[in-house]
């Protein structure tokens, strides 16, 4: 009889013992496990005094500068080669809108202790090597094409961290890029060599997502001083200005 007691006493502790591992089980699984996207994306933010700064915010800083790095000189050279006023006054728009964006950008990036690019990328480099191998019409299409493309696909990141970020400096950066991004397609679309059926088909479903390109590192200890990318030699980039003056 006592054995048969002990061993139903027994089972009784068994199953309580696993019942309390079933229930403590989830909470270790999820939020205490390191791995999951919350615990990613507080890995990648860092404090600073604008408030948190996340790996989103970072890269958005970087697309910025780079934009600038090539807009400049196609802007420069448009306004040299356009065959047509609106090309050319496109061109201005494009120089006066990212010669403004320059400075902000290298005004928030020291403010951050973020470290900038100074040269455009590859496919920036392809652009420019393809509109400076252009010559009269061909030139005004190709650029009013690749440069209306370039800022449709940027306009949405524009987008997404002004409605996200948490940081001060890169919501009013965001605020600035938005205004210049929507002036330059605008002006783009007036010259009335974009390609809208193309533009839709980019666009379409079916088209695999683009790849975000990692995040530039955090602040850094040190940071250098602010300068502006070296020159083209053919399309210098211009001093910094204020607020570019609407058409």
């Amino acid at each position: 009889m006592r054995s048969r007691i002990s061993n139903g006493t027994g089972l009784v502790v068994t199953g309580l013992v696993a019942t309390l591992v079933a229930l403590l089980f989830p909470l270790w699984s999820y939020e205490d496990r390191s791995g999951t996207g919350l615990d990613r994306l507080d890995a990648e933010t860092v404090a600073t005094d604008f408030g948190p700064l996340t790996a989103l915010d970072r890269d958005f800083v970087a697309k910025v500068r780079l934009a600038g790095l090539w807009e400049l000189p196609a802007g420069r050279q448009a306004e040299e080669r356009g065959t047509t006023k609106a090309v050319r006054t496109a061109g201005e728009h494009l120089v006066a809108g990212h010669t403004f964006l320059d400075a902000r950008v290298r005004e928030v990036a020291a403010r951050l202790r973020l470290e900038l690019p100074d040269q455009p990328g590859r496919q920036q480099r392809q652009w420019l090597a393809e509109l400076s191998a252009a010559r009269g019409g061909t030139y005004d299409e190709k650029f009013a094409d690749i440069l209306r493309r370039a800022h449709g696909a940027v306009f949405p990141v524009v987008a997404e961290v002004r409605a996200g970020t948490r940081n001060s400096l890169v919501r009013t950066l965001a605020d600035d890029a938005n205004t210049t991004v929507l002036d330059h397609i605008t002006v783009l679309e007036k010259t009335g060599l974009v390609d809208f059926d193309g533009l839709a088909r980019d666009a379409a479903p079916d088209q695999a997502p683009a790849t975000r390109s990692p995040a530039p590192p955090g602040p850094t200890a040190s940071p250098a001083p602010a300068s502006p990318a070296t020159p083209s030699p053919m399309y210098p980039l211009p001093p910094a200005a204020s607020r570019p003056k609407p058409e």
